[in-house]
């Protein structure tokens, strides 16, 4: 079978404002709400001195990479364990997200930072766990009330990047049978988001982004 590389430029672009955000904001203990497989720890190694994964009980993924097992209501953790947090495309699978936003302020020192990647024009996915999307003026809004200060808020894309993206989830659709094991699909795929990369290089219309990255602080 051929490998998927569906996500070859969102996983680009996220990883990439992960890192330049982490240089920046990161440091010592990080707490990984929403862990999976732990993806991020070698490209947060440089930066922090401790990477912690929690993840619930019935999670999707593999357990083999989670710390703690808990839920982002309850982390089984006291009050200001943590430098810095971190929560990536997790939190449109949270039903209540004030009070994931609350748990995360309880675990962080004062002054502690968190980084949360959130997508605002995406698919459904990991149904039926999948429950809103977020503009950045949602996003400003339940962090600050929450107790949060908004440092740094970036939109990943334009509208070149997320329909290109779209439309390659699209055509995977027809990528079953004997087109499986050929790599048709992959190369248009591959095509596709090279020449939104550039188109969005050219006109990033912000407000089609696909997702948000925010910083922020516990005051």
């Amino acid at each position: 079978m051929v490998k998927d590389t569906r996500n070859l430029l969102i996983n680009n672009i996220h990883d990439r404002q992960l890192v330049y955000f982490a240089s920046n904001w990161l440091k010592g203990r990080l707490l990984d709400i929403g862990c999976g497989t732990k993806p991020y720890y070698d490209l947060l190694k440089p930066y922090v001195t401790e990477h912690i994964g929690v993840d619930h009980e019935a999670t999707f993924h593999s357990k083999k990479n989670i710390d703690l097992l808990g839920t982002v209501y309850e982390i089984p953790t006291e009050d200001g364990s943590f430098d810095c947090a971190l929560c990536t495309a997790v939190f449109e699978h949270i039903e209540e997200p004030e009070q994931a936003l609350y748990e995360c302020f309880r675990i962080l020192k004062k002054g502690g930072i968190a980084v949360y990647s959130i997508p605002f024009i995406w698919h459904l996915h990991e149904e039926p766990r999948d429950f809103y999307r977020y503009s950045k003026f949602g996003i400003k809004y339940l962090f600050e009330k929450t107790g949060f200060e908004i440092l740094e808020l970036k939109a990943l894309s334009g509208f070149w990047v997320t329909f290109g993206q779209l439309f390659v989830y699209n055509i995977y659709r027809l990528n079953r049978g004997f087109l499986q094991y050929i790599p048709i699909i992959p190369v248009i795929g591959l095509i596709i988001q090279g020449i939104s990369y550039l188109l969005d290089k050219i006109d990033k219309t912000e407000q089609w982004t696909w997702m948000y990255m925010v910083v922020v602080r516990k005051k």
